[in-house]
């Protein structure tokens, strides 16, 4: 994997609106634990090729700092050699001299070729600098948003156990409402009513058949008196009259 595609994937992921694809899924829990193992995976991914990049960077490094000790050093080497030269001309040997102004001249070109190379690799280190840096700034960025998921499933979790408590409360209050005890206890609560106007009935009836009896018993006593005087009257018996 390149550092520009490394790089394109985990801009979009962390441009993803979260809320937005939960809010459009079926089964919300369901793809944050597919989008949790998405950025786990492309984190994993995402290091292993930063690894990568930082490596080649540190070589490109490397290789930067030994083409400027090598310039450095051969600059060192010409400036021997020139003296060198300089010293065996003032003693009268010019071939001497000649061989080490050659040999400056030698060190020189190499100094001048390895400081090309330093300048050759600046903009490519520096390039990978900047790009190291935003695949790193990135892949906190990811590891972030990993964050947020991993919070956001267990707040999704909680609601979801808090909604089936819910569910089955009002589940079992519509229970009661379809099962209305009270109601039971209102028929039977009629049904203890009649049987009490019932036993009112019968008492009236019982005292109404005693009230009556107790009346003919004394109709018959007052017949019995007529009786005795009307045949006190027939046999002349006028001092047993009323008042006597």
């Amino acid at each position: 994997m390149t550092k520009q595609s490394v790089l394109g994937r985990i801009t979009t992921l962390i441009r993803a609106n979260v809320n937005s694809i939960l809010d459009s899924a079926e089964d919300p829990q369901k793809m944050i634990d597919q989008l949790i193992r998405d950025y786990s995976n492309n984190i994993a991914d995402a290091e292993a090729a930063i690894a990568e990049t930082i490596g080649n960077l540190r070589l490109l490094e490397q290789d930067y700092q030994e083409d400027v000790r090598t310039a450095e050093e051969w600059g060192r080497k010409a400036i021997a050699a020139s003296a060198k030269a300089d010293e065996m001309r003032a003693m009268g040997d010019a071939v001497d001299a000649d061989k080490f102004d050659n040999l400056a001249k030698v060190a020189l070109q190499r100094q001048i070729a390895a400081e090309g190379e330093a300048r050759t690799a600046q903009p490519t280190i520096a390039s990978q600098q900047e790009v190291t840096a935003k695949l790193k700034d990135g892949l906190s960025g990811m590891k972030e948003k990993l964050k947020q998921l991993q919070s956001k499933r267990a707040e999704l979790v909680a609601r979801a156990k808090t909604a089936e408590a819910q569910n089955r409360v009002a589940d079992a209050v519509k229970s009661i409402d379809v099962l209305d005890p009270t109601s039971d206890l209102g028929r039977f609560e009629e049904k203890i009513r009649r049987q009490e106007a019932l036993a009112l009935g019968k008492q009236e009836i019982a005292a109404s058949t005693l009230d009556s009896q107790f009346n003919e018993l004394v109709e018959i006593e007052a017949v019995t008196e007529v009786e005795a005087r009307l045949a006190a009257l027939k046999a002349g018996g006028r001092q047993q009259a009323i008042g006597q």
